[in-house]
């Protein structure tokens, strides 16, 4: 195992890649409106962080647990850096919107309106708008001897206001003062409300400052000396505990109603609230000094998100990339044929998903030659076309078994919806197994032909979900290989039944064989740097955590293997120090497609092995979850792979080298490679590839550095 010295905290590095994603907000040559979406981002990354990683920190604290973790850290000092980091990036966040960004937004004509500054007209829509839609949906929630502290929502904009009775109505008959808690009702409606502006002008208000506003016509009687937004961030993360006589699906939708009761891990409050008032939140709360995070303005940027939406000027957004067509799925009248003939990689966003993964589901449905479906549905959407084909597939008397997990984090809900419904038509449906989430992304059809049965796979990188498959960029294949097919057919008797498979032909199943194949094959690169032999790596993933993998590196890098790391998000691995990682670098590539994909390729003295995984290099993903590795058997196939973690080591525009301590260096592993942005390139060799609008279709630009 390494040396605490020799390990990055996971969370702190967590923080470090969320700075990394800030930057992308601070970028001026990232188009004005992307800035935005950037920062919503970074707010919604935030709120999960609070929700799971200082919800589990505080657990352990409240545990009494004080041993030190494996980088030496004990939950309590953790808390302090973690709290320590954030209160510095919030207020690096407020400075970049309040000070650059939303003056930047005002000169191009979008505006957030005081309600005290609209025009007639605008003041008469707002306050249409205050009785018809919000007034209905309000409940103040005094607070009094009368009234126990309310319930808050979890990451609820709440308006805590402190009145008064006037003077003419101090008579006995009302309280000499009052405390009403008033969430505000963003649930149907956006939290930016759009009012009536002059041509070319987008002019919105504040849904809490609409709220506010009004308040006279909520509190009869009262003055209001003070209205304050807080908002308060909840441990959600609630384990599931699992009794073997209850139904998992029970049990987890029991979790989820116990998920909005969870304590609260943050507070946040604009600046000015009464030291009365937030002394009482956090007696009530229960809070510590590091839940408190004041702010100054917007609070909750996470619902920017919403203001990027609504406003369409295509000048200060991204240029479409639109999903390109799969050249061998493109002609093809019959997809079966197609895969039958070739192995065919799939690379989305850059290539449509609808066109060739749903597509594969939906023809499976439809063909009368098709017998069964076998799959596996992580995260998937209440309108999945996938989930949707496999219902239709089962109404048609086909066999289907459908893998649901419904532990997957924040697709509980959506899951478990499907689950019933597939359950209603006849699908086989399998929760998972008791101890071990369902992680992998595999489909197996099976279809009756002139020569006899035969199997088609998928296997991706990639959750079966049509809206993540817009904006993730992940890795699939499509084959007919026997050997997949078997391995694929072996591993869903597992999934379903009670059978110990045989061994597989080539799939790498974690938690049985997956750990151990990686090991073996990072042991045979050190082998071939010390018998004199070129060694090399390059592993792309989301997050590197796994000590055992990382002390395995570090022998690689003083063997002399070279490593090349891709991993956009947490890294535990301290990258270029001399004597223990000097032939280890490490590059975060952030862009406006999140990098999904997991890769592990092995220049194996001349006979590379290239892999793709739906797991992580980490200890849950190693040991806990089910999860696959496939190799890439078709050697061009493989070599388009390497060719595009190539060109990605050689992105000197989005690619941020890192650092032993997880901070940025520059930009580009290489200050001599000419400017290079991987994802435009990429799409642009998928544009080529495909043949289609070749000529008429235009790229975006290189952003002006280049």
């Amino acid at each position: 195992m390494p040396r605490p010295e020799d390990l990055l905290n996971r969370e702190l590095s967590w923080l470090d890649f969320n700075a990394r994603v800030m930057e992308e907000a601070e970028d001026p040559s990232v188009p004005l409106l992307e800035r935005v979406k950037f920062l919503s981002i970074v707010s919604n990354n935030w709120d999960e962080f609070f929700m799971v990683r200082v919800a589990g920190i505080w657990r352990q604290i409240d545990a009494g647990i004080t041993q030190p973790g494996p980088d030496g850290l004990s939950p309590r000092q953790l808390l302090e850096r973690v709290a320590s980091k954030i209160h510095a990036y919030s207020a690096r966040q407020h400075e970049l919107f309040h000070a650059i960004l939303e003056p930047q937004l005002e000169a191009e004509g979008i505006v957030i309106l005081d309600p005290k500054d609209l025009d007639p007209a605008q003041a008469a829509f707002v306050l249409d708008h205050f009785e018809r839609a919000l007034l209905p949906l309000i409940t103040p929630l005094a607070v009094d001897t009368g009234h126990p502290f309310p319930r808050l929502g979890n990451r609820v904009l709440v308006l805590v206001a402190e009145l008064e009775p006037e003077a003419s109505l101090l008579d006995g008959d009302l309280p000499a003062s009052e405390l009403s808690f008033i969430h505000v009702p963003t649930t149907l409606a956006t939290r930016f409300l759009r009012v009536p502006s002059a041509p070319g002008t987008h002019a919105f208000v504040m849904l809490e400052d609409v709220v506010r506003h009004h308040l006279a016509r909520l509190f009869l009687g009262y003055a209001v000396r003070s209205c304050h937004a807080i908002r308060v961030t909840r441990d959600s993360d609630q384990p599931v505990e699992e009794d073997p006589s209850e139904d998992l699906l029970k049990t987890v939708e029991e979790s989820l109603r116990d998920r909005r009761r969870g304590a609260v891990v943050r507070l946040q409050y604009e600046k000015g609230l009464s030291a009365k008032v937030l002394d009482l939140l956090i007696e009530e709360m229960e809070l510590s000094p590091e839940d408190l995070y004041p702010s100054s303005g917007l609070t909750a940027f996470s619902d920017l998100m919403q203001l990027y939406a609504q406003v369409d000027l295509p000048r200060l957004k991204d240029a479409p990339l639109p999903p390109l067509p799969v050249p061998q799925l493109d002609q093809a009248a019959n997809l079966f044929d197609a895969i039958s003939r070739n192995d065919i990689l799939l690379h989305h966003p850059y290539q449509s998903f609808d066109d060739s993964v749903a597509r594969f589901v939906r023809e499976a449905a439809d063909d009368p030659r098709v017998l069964a479906i076998k799959m596996t549905l992580y995260r998937v959407t209440q309108n999945s076309p996938v989930a949707a084909a496999l219902e239709r597939a089962a109404e048609r008397g086909k066999q289907v078994a459908a893998i649901v997990e419904l532990r997957a984090r924040f697709d509980e809900a959506a899951n478990i919806a499907w689950a019933r419904r597939l359950e209603k038509v006849g699908v086989h449906v399998v929760y998972g197994l008791p101890n071990h989430k369902i992680h992998c992304k595999a489909c197996l059809v099976v279809r009756q032909e002139r020569e006899g049965i035969r199997r088609y796979c998928h296997l991706g990188t990639g959750n079966y979900n049509e809206r993540t498959s817009r904006i993730y960029s992940d890795l699939g294949l499509l084959t007919a290989r026997p050997e997949l097919g078997e391995d694929l057919a072996n591993l869903f008797n597992m999934l379903t039944g009670y059978t110990r498979p045989p061994r597989f032909h080539e799939l790498l199943v974690a938690p049985q064989h997956l750990k151990k194949g990686l090991t073996a094959r990072i042991l045979r690169e050190i082998d071939h740097a010390r018998a004199g032999r070129p060694a090399r790596m390059i592993l792309k993933m989301n997050a590197l955590v796994e000590p055992q993998i990382i002390q395995l590196l570090y022998e690689a890098s003083r063997a002399g293997v070279k490593v090349d790391l891709i991993v956009r998000g947490t890294c535990c691995l301290r990258p270029g120090v001399r004597g223990l990682s000097e032939n280890i670098r490490a590059l975060s590539i952030l862009d406006r497609f999140l990098e999904h994909a997991r890769i592990y390729h092995f220049a194996n003295d001349g006979q590379p092995e290239t892999l793709l995984a739906s797991a992580d290099l980490m200890p849950r993903n190693l040991d806990h979850r089910v999860e696959l590795a496939f190799p890439l058997a078709d050697p061009v196939l493989a070599a388009q792979v390497v060719e595009m973690l190539e060109l990605q080591l050689h992105d000197t525009l989005k690619g941020r080298v890192l650092g032993p301590e997880g901070d940025v260096l520059r930009r580009g592993l290489d200050d001599q490679d000419p400017p290079l942005r991987s994802q435009l390139r990429i799409y642009e060799h998928t544009l080529l590839a495909s043949g289609v609008g070749a000529v008429t279709r235009k790229l975006p630009p290189l952003p002006p550095e280049a």
